[in-house]
């Protein structure tokens, strides 16, 4: 098959990350002797730098580790909570039916730093300032802007200049907007970044100790200092047309720890694929996998129209399941075992017919009653006017973009994946705190995210926002054992296509052979059937979207079984990062892939 580049092979080491520069941090650390959560850690601060349109430090990132020397696989929640003082009555009172996609007070606490310090702390063997110095350099003395966030600085220049003059300040550098491929700077991000590490350095040259008074630094130190007066004494224009501070204070922050959790699995075919718990959508992937287990999916072309019907109806039922049952299991009674039960999904798997399914229908695991949550009523001129005003970045059509000038977005993300050749292995998906969807906090040079936008305003339902309450987020990194073996680490961008893209490759590796860069080269889809995470919170049943690389006869099939096709440029589908370990002899092999759409994911190794 024609691969866009060669799955990289070697012995040494491999990463694999949605922006070059980080792969090549990732690479250099474990050159230096660093292990795979040590060359993680280090992207991941990159990737915050490099990326700013798809995350920032004050996001979120759940990320699943593999320990080889205990033989223990980790879940670690980066998944930040709702402000105590974020409760329904709150937003009802200040006028909001659904929360908005922009401005503070969609913020939850930002999660992915204490994240990042577990998995260094647990696992790692370099100290912060080693991690920290290629994040610092590149926001010091620039990096070559993308051209994506060129464009979406473009988009969002009016609001910077009219609403939001502190991001003016870092993002329209002498009142332009700066331009593609030249080297761009956030000074005030390398300075935040070298006062934490001084003052975590204040405690001596203890590796844990530094890393432990960072932690105290972020939550109850001058970063907590800098949140608290930003969000409750600012006032700023959000998505919903309202000129607002958010919730976050200092103890918000301070009561924030991120948790090590057991990932959640499903056993497929000789494989056992790890996830974050319901917390996420990453359960979604392993019903699709329980609902297909028993048909013979290696007989049917991985580009044709019986293995995409399966594979996105499966995903339609799933992705309701969702809606109904996902939440913060600490405030909701998941029914997580029920939901992934061989019995469940044999009763689901009766659904699928053939012909697309234009209905939500989520299941009764256990015989519970579904609650699903109301969609806003968005109809005629107010629901085409949404509709490509706020989407997560499928990259189709880089100078359409995906962000509204009011800053709203949908999901905005990036992924990393590394494995050492001690065969440690780590699959994290970062995301938040992107720079259009909130205005900066001037003593850092970053804006907190807004993934409260995840939340319902609805009481009933499970994902309903309660204070200390963590959103069912999108981000679902991935891991696989096969016959027991940690094998491999994948992931991608893209909110609600997530784990729709990550289930076809998965497949596609596993039952069609293709390797690691030939199942993401392939062409892809995705529905947008189900009720989006993300503001507006639109559905649009049975919409199927295909590249155009898809041969003629899928298509027509497809449509003929009464899927809703939208046909999208060739390379317009999934943003996806892999790495894999098999055994040669005494020897391990490693492998990676990246996503070429966009020209931007790169996979290195030796």
């Amino acid at each position: 098959m024609f691969t866009t580049r060669p799955e990289i092979r070697g012995t040494f080491g491999v990463v694999s990350s949605t922006h070059w520069l980080a792969s090549g941090a990732g690479m250099a650390v474990l050159e230096r002797g660093g292990n795979a959560f040590d060359a993680s850690v280090a992207a991941a601060f990159v990737l915050q730098v490099v990326e700013p349109h798809l995350n920032g430090p004050l996001g979120e990132a759940p990320i699943l580790a593999w320990n080889a020397a205990r033989g223990v696989a980790q879940s670690i929640c980066g998944q930040g909570t709702a402000p105590a003082a974020a409760t329904i009555e709150a937003f009802k009172r200040d006028g909001y039916d659904i929360i908005p996609g922009s401005g503070l007070v969609a913020a939850t606490v930002p999660g992915s730093f204490d994240a990042w310090m577990t998995l260094l702390l647990e696992n790692g063997t370099w100290r912060l300032r080693d991690i920290l110095e290629f994040a610092i350099g590149y926001a010091q003395n620039g990096h070559p802007l993308v051209p994506r966030i060129a464009a979406t600085i473009g988009t969002v220049r009016e609001l910077f200049e009219t609403h939001w003059p502190t991001s003016a300040a870092v993002y329209l550098p002498n009142g332009k907007v700066p331009a593609a491929g030249k080297l761009f700077r956030n000074p005030a991000l390398a300075g935040f970044y070298r006062r934490l590490v001084e003052e975590a350095e204040a405690v001596g040259s203890n590796r844990e100790a530094q890393i432990e008074r960072a932690r105290r630094v972020w939550s109850q130190g001058f970063v907590a200092d800098a949140i608290d007066r930003f969000s409750r004494k600012s006032e700023f224009m959000d998505g919903a047309g309202q000129c607002r501070g958010g919730f976050i204070t200092g103890d918000d922050m301070a009561r924030f720890r991120a948790r090590i959790e057991k990932p959640t699995s499903l056993d497929h075919h000789g494989w056992t694929v790890l996830k974050c718990g319901p917390w996420s959508q990453g359960p979604v992937m392993l019903q699709v996998l329980a609902m297909l287990d028993g048909d013979d999916l290696a007989n049917l072309d991985p580009n044709g129209p019986e293995f995409i019907h399966l594979v996105i109806e499966a995903l339609k039922l799933a992705m309701a399941d969702r809606e109904a049952w996902y939440a913060d299991p600490d405030f909701f009674d998941v029914p997580l075992a029920a939901l992934l039960s061989r019995d469940y999904a044999a009763e689901r798997r009766k659904l699928i017919g053939e012909t697309a399914s234009f209905e939500q229908r989520p299941g009764a695991p256990d015989g519970r009653k579904p609650l699903m949550p109301a969609r806003p009523d968005l109809s005629g001129d107010a629901r085409a006017a949404l509709f490509g005003s706020a989407g997560e970045p499928t990259m189709a059509n880089v100078a359409e973009l995906e962000t509204a000038a009011d800053g709203t977005t949908r999901g905005d993300t990036c992924h990393v994946d590394v494995i050492d050749r001690w065969g440690n292995m780590v699959a994290a998906t970062p995301s938040g705190g992107w720079f259009q969807s909130s205005p900066v906090v001037p003593e850092l040079g970053v804006c907190l995210n807004t993934r409260g936008q995840m939340f319902w305003l609805d009481p009933t339902v499970p994902g309903a926002l309660a204070p200390g309450k963590r959103p069912r987020t999108t981000l679902t990194p991935s891991m696989a054992l096969k016959d027991g073996v940690p094998t491999m680490v994948f992931g991608t961008p893209g909110g609600d296509q997530q784990d729709q893209w990550q289930t076809l490759f998965f497949l596609r590796h596993v039952h069609h052979g293709l390797n690691l860069q030939e199942a993401i080269d392939a062409p892809s889809c995705h529905t947008d059937h189900m009720t989006s995470s993300f503001w507006p919170r639109h559905a649009r049943p049975g919409v199927l979207a295909l590249e155009s690389r898809f041969p003629t006869a899928t298509v027509e099939e497809l449509k003929r079984r009464g899927h809703q096709v939208e046909l999208g440029d060739d390379w317009s589908e999934g943003r996806l990062c892999a790495c894999a370990v098999e055994s040669d002899g005494d020897a391990r092999l490693l492998k990676a892939g990246a996503n070429p759409r966009g020209m931007q994911g790169y996979a290195v190794g030796r």
